[in-house]
């Protein structure tokens, strides 16, 4: 008796599909034919030092507005983002202890014009009766001293509620420019005091790109002939004031530089953003000039944190990673991965298409 044979079924194709393909005259898909990319050949050159390194967009003018005063935050009028005006509240802080120093101050003035109506009656009287030889020439200089004593008494009270009356005005916290609300540090509810942050604002259409340069490299990029930043839409602008900091920083050992960008640059940028700072032509002779690989920008493949080209071996291309340096001209510098000689392909898109062939 023969066993059941076990037929596994096969997968069949539609009818109307079948009939469409051959009407069309479609074809099974074939596989990509040969793509040749050029070439060239990683040769050595002289170049001038450079630096690229990364910088951070800060305001030209910024201040963080404090509190003068302690007090609760009963209202914050602001969040980060809104645009505010000059002397426009930003907060209001809890101003009764400040009312009650003007009332105290107020009622220290009445008793001082008092003090001082008394001393001058005093003092009439003790000149009339020591012109009529009733009383000593000592009792009339002390009703003198008693109304010099009244009178700065007087003074004393009046800066006192002079004091009072500034310390009340602190309770509403002002914008000291027009700008924009970068940040806000405290809540309604907090408790403010003296020198403690509420808000910090800046005016918009001034930025600068801030940059860290190492102190080994400072003379270097003190060196740079022309300095530049890279924009969002990868344009290299010049900054239209440049200002480096005498000073090293003790702990980082760095040079702070800023360079300011004009209003159209500016426009493009926000605060806290990271843009790349390049110091280059910092060599002035060809004697100082290094010798340097470069290849064209279209053969950079950059894909995330990878930064690659692609190099031809044995009729194929094999993709090598590299360390990028500064691009200009229409080339990027190589600073590790290749070798005077290598081959690699000009466009780097093409050379990583399935079939592509030196």
């Amino acid at each position: 008796m023969r066993s059941p044979v076990s037929v596994r079924p096969t997968k069949v194709l539609p009818l109307v599909w079948l009939v469409s393909m051959l009407l069309s005259g479609l074809a099974a898909p074939a596989i990509a034919a040969d793509v040749t990319v050029p070439t060239t050949v990683v040769q050595t050159g002289r170049a001038g030092r450079s630096l690229d390194m990364d910088g951070a967009i800060q305001p030209v003018r910024q201040a963080t507005v404090s509190a003068q005063t302690a007090g609760n935050v009963l209202a914050l009028n602001v969040k980060a983002g809104d645009r505010v005006k000059a002397g426009q509240a930003l907060a209001q802080l809890d101003a009764r202890v400040a009312a009650a120093g003007v009332a105290q101050s107020d009622a220290g003035l009445a008793q001082a014009d008092a003090n001082l109506r008394n001393a001058r009656t005093q003092l009439d009287r003790t000149r009339e009766l020591r012109g009529q030889g009733y009383i000593s020439q000592s009792a009339l200089d002390n009703a003198e001293n008693q109304f010099k004593a009244a009178e700065a008494a007087v003074a004393q009270a009046r800066a006192g509620r002079s004091q009072a009356t500034l310390a009340q005005g602190f309770a509403s916290v002002n914008a000291p420019f027009d700008g924009i609300v970068l940040a806000t540090h405290l809540d309604t509810g907090d408790l403010a005091a003296p020198g403690r942050p509420i808000v910090t604002v800046y005016a918009p259409g001034a930025l600068r790109a801030v940059v860290q340069v190492p102190a080994s490299q400072a003379a270097t990029a003190r060196s740079a002939q022309r300095i530049e930043v890279q924009l969002p839409d990868q344009r290299w602008v010049a900054p239209i004031k440049k200002t480096d900091l005498p000073t090293a920083d003790a702990v980082s050992q760095t040079v702070e530089w800023r360079l300011d960008l004009s209003g159209a640059d500016s426009a493009l940028l926000m605060p806290g953003q990271t843009v790349r700072v390049r110091f280059a032509d910092a060599a002035a002779g060809a004697d100082q000039k290094l010798a340097t690989l470069s290849v064209p920008d279209a053969a950079v493949l950059r894909r995330g944190e990878l930064t690659a080209v692609y190099v031809a071996q044995d009729r194929q291309f094999v993709l090598r990673a590299i360390r990028a340096g500064s691009a200009q001209g229409g080339s990027t510098e190589v600073l590790a991965g290749l070798k005077a000689g290598d081959r690699v392909a000009t466009d780097a898109v093409k050379a990583g298409l399935a079939g592509a062939r030196p």
